[in-house]
């Protein structure tokens, strides 16, 4: 993975800890100003992990950092 891809997908894990109330890829975006194209990507490699759920919303998806009981990310 690409040093920058990597710094990237490190700040959408910083602000989706942030926000237990769920962000959609656009509000990500808008945050951290960076392409809605570069937050999927970031995205889909954190679902992959099994790091994030997602919740449909109407047309929107909520991205929530999944985490346990001691407030850390699910292993």
């Amino acid at each position: 993975m690409h040093k920058m891809s990597e710094e990237k997908r490190e700040l959408v894990v910083s602000l989706l800890k942030k926000h237990s109330e769920g962000l959609t890829i656009i509000e990500i975006s808008n945050l951290l100003k960076i392409s809605r194209n570069t937050v999927a990507v970031a995205l889909a490699e954190l679902k992959g992990s099994e790091s994030i759920r997602i919740r449909p919303v109407g047309k929107a998806k909520l991205h929530y950092w999944l985490q346990n009981e001691k407030g850390e990310r699910k292993k």
